[in-house]
């Protein structure tokens, strides 16, 4: 069958559906469905909520007091109603009439129908012939009152659509992942001409075996090999490799990252769809896919509950008929027993519990993005962890500074890096920039000369200063330093850059330079370990350089050289052996394995297409959040299944009491007030998380 044909089969059951092809999946930079649909929800609700106020005011007080009736009050509780009931509430009656045609149940068709009841029930009683009431006194008034429930109709209609809108906001945050990788690609491209002119071009117009042209600070188009040129290429977002890579002739390149210093000439082996970037676009569009067929805990629970609300109402008529009572009993008896099964605290329990959450989160630096991820929180027994910008700071700098024979005094130090900084602040490369950092006051340089791929050296003070690989610095004069040989070796075995300073043809110095540890990394791993999680680094740094951070900070196992879909792979092997697994990130590379895991977090400071992809994001960049993030999804979890039992236990409680025609407005309302109290009130317990 051909794809036109299939999706206009699914169009006649009564769904959307589209031909897949690969710019849907790349052209993500405008079209954002799931945002669509929640402005849409947000209008509904907004209407719902701003007619419910004065609704549930006049409905009540008619109910109770009739003298207080003005002429057409009957009109006025329907004009306020109707919208609600309807233009508001289509979403479950649309929803409920595709499921009637394919003879299936799902909560909103008892949403829809419970509205429809109430609001029939309702307009019967404010429209229909009522006997004369007699008696005084305020509870002889409220057992006496008539059956209106127009506010239980708009009520269930504002709280649940209050809950969808909070859910299809969550889906276009986590969309956002593909729309902000897309933003990461290259817009444009210089082609290079047979004659060496530039001709810009759309990037997507770029073909195969085209020669293209990148500068400092630019995206790299496509996939390729360099052709002429040298440069560091930062691949920290498609990799997670701390430091930048050094391109020359004949080396591959990847398309997505940023070229840092020097001109490259590229010619593209693999474009569009067919450039690793893409293929990352997909790999988080599969897995957001793929999470999004887990079902409502409220749908599993529907599929039983609804069929058997229908049968007990069925049955309560039916009874109630053949005892003599009269049609118009029976079916008043049918109808309280589907308004009293209508879940108005269901409608609370999700969104009141997660708007709780999400306050008291805010203020602890955590932001909890939806439902779906808190299913599966409280059997989370891995924690995976990526090391650049979440361990660590993802920002070079220099770790030690080792002096060689007896220059070991402080002024000496800061003398030998004083100059190595002068010399490095005239170049653009990554490693300089760190080591200017460390001594933010540099002299002049003059005579400055930079070396690819060597080092750099320089006129600084009367002096000649070279900072380079140890190879290059030591290329005339071998250097037998005890302390910077032992230095270069602890350096190099960690995975850990080490250069030398060079002044006046003696080695003063060397310099290590890495990725620093965050503060708070050790103390939020040992706080995992201490919970029983088992704690493991993805990495696409190097074995040494993943075994020493996994070591400092107590992580129980490091994997080394991971690309992203390799961060997927080991993720899915653990699901795969039975494990319940959460994944920490930051980059562009974590994407994937964000939202592949069964809970993604992300680092605030990370990039859009970590924090889209994410669960939930730590607005802090303090990793002691990451313990705080799971125990606060756990208390949530907790409530929402705690409003959930008490929700559907309220209605499977009070069923019996409408089949037993014992219904009247006190016992209705005040048991639906006394659930949604005791919905909202288990909720706000959410306030007091993490109180000292």
């Amino acid at each position: 069958m051909a794809a036109d044909e299939l999706c206009g089969v699914v169009e006649k059951a009564g769904y959307h559906a589209a031909p897949h092809t690969e710019t849907t999946v790349l052209d993500k930079r405008t079209k954002d469905p799931d945002g669509a649909h929640a402005r849409r929800l947000l209008r509904r609700l907004l209407v719902a909520a701003v007619l419910f106020v004065p609704l549930a005011d006049l409905s009540t007080l008619f109910a109770i007091v009739p003298s207080a009736r003005v002429p057409g009050w009957g009109y006025i509780l329907t004009a306020l109603a109707a919208p609600v009931v309807t233009w508001a509430a289509w979403p479950f009656h649309s929803v409920a009439l595709r499921n009637a045609r394919h003879r299936t149940t799902s909560m909103e068709t008892l949403i829809s129908v419970g509205i429809v009841a109430a609001t029939a029930w309702s307009l019967s009683s404010v429209f229909g012939d009522q006997p004369p009431r007699e008696g005084s006194g305020i509870w002889r008034a409220i057992l006496n009152s008539d059956s209106i429930y127009l506010e239980v109709a708009a009520g269930v209609t504002v709280f649940v659509l209050a809950g969808r809108y909070f859910e299809a906001r969550a889906k276009s945050k986590a969309g956002s992942a593909l729309r902000a990788l897309a933003e990461l690609g290259a817009k444009n491209v210089a082609v290079l001409l047979p004659d060496g002119a530039e001709l810009v071009i759309p990037a997507s117009e770029l073909k195969k075996r085209q020669r293209f042209v990148t500068r400092p600070g630019e995206t790299i188009a496509a996939d390729g090999v360099v052709v002429d040129g040298s440069a560091a290429i930062d691949m920290s977002a498609m990799t997670g490799e701390a430091k930048p890579v050094r391109a020359y002739p004949a080396a591959s390149v990847v398309g997505g990252t940023v070229v840092m210093d020097g001109r490259l000439v590229i010619e593209a082996t693999a474009v569009g769809a067919d450039t690793q970037f893409a293929a990352m676009v997909r790999l988080v569009e599969q897995a957001q896919t793929q999470k999004a067929r887990a079902q409502r805990l409220a749908d599993h629970i529907a599929g039983v509950f609804v069929p058997v609300v229908f049968v007990i109402a069925g049955l309560a008529g039916a009874a109630w008929l053949v005892s003599g009572a009269g049609a118009d009993r029976a079916f008043s008896v049918t109808l309280g027993v589907l308004v009293i099964a209508c879940p108005c605290a269901l409608g609370l329990a999700t969104p009141t519990a997660m708007m709780v959450a999400s306050g008291r989160g805010a203020q602890l630096g955590i932001f909890i993005k939806g439902y779906r991820a808190l299913e599966t929180i409280r059997s989370i027994d891995t924690v995976v962890f990526d090391k650049t910008g979440t361990l660590t700071v993802g920002q070079l700098a220099v770790s030690t500074v080792t002096m060689a024979g007896s220059g070991t005094s402080e002024r000496d130090r800061e003398e030998v890096l004083g100059l190595a900084a002068a010399v490095e602040s005239a170049s653009e490369h990554a490693m300089a920039a760190a080591i200017v950092a460390a001594s933010p006051d540099p002299g002049p340089v003059n005579g400055f000369v930079a070396v690819a791929g060597c080092g750099v050296s320089g006129e600084v003070g009367g002096h000649h200063v070279e900072v380079g690989k140890p190879s290059w610095i030591t290329r005339t004069t071998p250097c037998h330093d005890a302390a910077l040989v032992s230095a270069r070796l602890d350096g190099e075995s960690r995975g850990e850059t080490v250069v030398f300073v060079s002044v006046d043809g003696v080695v003063r110095a060397a310099l290590t330079i890495a990725d620093t540890l965050k503060d708070s990394a050790a103390a939020a791993v040992a706080a995992l370990r201490s919970r029983g999680l088992r704690t493991i680094l993805l990495t696409g740094d190097n074995r040494a350089a993943a075994d020493a951070v996994a070591a400092q900070v107590g992580i129980d196992s490091a994997v080394a050289d991971m690309l992203p879909e390799g961060k997927v792979d080991v993720i899915q092997r653990l699901r795969e052996e039975g494990h319940t697994v959460a994944m920490v990130g930051d980059g562009i590379n974590d994407g994937p394995a964000l939202v592949g895991a069964d809970l993604g977090l992300a680092i605030g400071r990370g990039t859009d297409v970590a924090l889209g992809a994410a669960d939930i994001i730590l607005v802090r960049d303090d990793l002691n959040t990451v313990p705080q993030a799971l125990d606060l999804a756990r208390a949530t979890m907790r409530t929402i299944r705690m409003n959930m039992i008490w929700a559907f236990g309220y209605n499977v409680a009070a069923i019996p009491i409408a089949a037993a025609g014992l219904l009247n407005p006190l016992i209705a309302g005040a048991a639906m007030a006394f659930s949604s109290f005791f919905v909202v009130s288990n909720s706000l317990r959410l306030r007091n998380f993490g109180a000292q």
